[in-house]
């Protein structure tokens, strides 16, 4: 049953209470209601109640946890808090990310073969009662967890500040480490940079741009943006990107068509690949170098955010004096040969 408007505020109530009181049967019936009236609350209800099932997220079972979780997600981008929201959610995903890592161990050490879906497809009876019911439940929560944690990372505010991050970054990467399953969403938020100051020389003429940058989720949005910067100013000759292409990659949604500017290499000599992040680029002097060669082949892509929730720029800041580039593009290693 779908129940309608004014009901999700009374299911919150029931559910918060019944989970505080730890009465399962009540929590069972009051998460039944959470979940059937989430899509029909209004933007104020959504507001009040993500905070409130954050602070209970802790004490709810391993088996709903991660659907609370989405719908505090849910709350967060109809307008809820996301730093009252943030470091509940982290530390439930940090929990579910170091048990699926202990799942994926016993399942290789009981000889089970290739993982199960997060589904459930492959997995046993037997399988609950072989590795335990907690890392089961942990490996089939996932992407859950990573819906709703990216939910949190749109914000700049949770990025810059929220506890908890550098630690579920571990417990991701160990997972990573276990299986074939990237996770590359929930990867690549963790690791988006703001106010990061970059340096792009043009290594044909020696001249190099200050740039800051915040928001941006992958290279195809920085490669985008850095073309806007550099080629739209009218620093550097070629074919800038639309305006269309520029603002999707900004804050409008949607995706269009663009075409590479290019081609990106780092202080190692190697190519920046579009299909990276801009945190992988090195560092050098304190900020992240990039050398502009021309494109070694045409190369399309459709332009847009990487994470359609968060807002992304790139601000050319000032052309740096000539004994300034030089100095930076000395640290460079020759580009490596493809």
């Amino acid at each position: 049953m779908i129940f309608g408007r004014g009901r999700f505020p009374a299911a919150v109530a029931a559910f918060e209470s019944a989970v505080r009181a730890q009465d399962a049967d009540a929590a069972e019936k009051a998460f039944g209601r959470l979940t059937s009236t989430v899509g029909k609350a209004r933007d104020e209800e959504l507001h009040d109640a993500g905070p409130r099932l954050a602070a209970v997220l802790a004490e709810v079972p391993p088996g709903p946890r991660a659907v609370v979780a989405v719908v505090i997600g849910a709350c967060v981008e109809r307008g809820a808090d996301p730093a009252a929201c943030a470091s509940a959610v982290f530390a439930a995903a940090r929990e579910a990310f170091e048990a699926a890592a202990v799942f994926c161990e016993r399942w290789a050490a009981a000889g089970r073969g290739e993982l199960p879906s997060h589904q459930g497809e492959g997995l046993g009876e037997a399988d609950f009662e072989r590795i335990g019911f907690e890392p089961v439940m942990a490996w089939q929560s996932l992407p859950q967890f990573e819906m709703a944690c990216v939910a949190m990372l749109n914000s700049p505010s949770v990025r810059g500040n929220t506890p908890g991050r550098a630690e579920l970054r571990e417990a991701v990467a160990r997972v990573q480490e276990l299986t074939d399953d990237p996770f590359k969403c929930l990867a690549y938020a963790l690791v988006v940079l703001d106010d990061e100051p970059f340096v792009a020389i043009d290594r044909a003429t020696g001249v190099g741009f200050a740039l800051r940058g915040s928001g941006i989720g992958d290279n195809f949005q920085l490669h985008t943006l850095l073309a806007d910067a550099l080629i739209g100013g009218g620093h550097l000759p070629g074919e800038a990107p639309s305006a269309e292409a520029v603002a999707m990659c900004r804050d409008r949604p949607g995706q269009t068509p663009t075409t590479g500017s290019f081609n990106l290499v780092g202080a190692d000599g190697e190519w920046i690949w579009n299909e990276g992040n801009p945190a992988d680029i090195p560092v050098v002097d304190g900020v992240r170098l990039v050398v502009i060669d021309p494109p070694a082949y045409r190369r399309s892509w459709p332009a847009g955010r990487f994470f359609p929730g968060m807002t992304g720029d790139l601000v050319l800041e000032r052309v740096l004096p000539p004994q300034e580039s030089a100095a930076l593009l000395a640290q460079v290693a020759e580009p490596a040969r493809r």
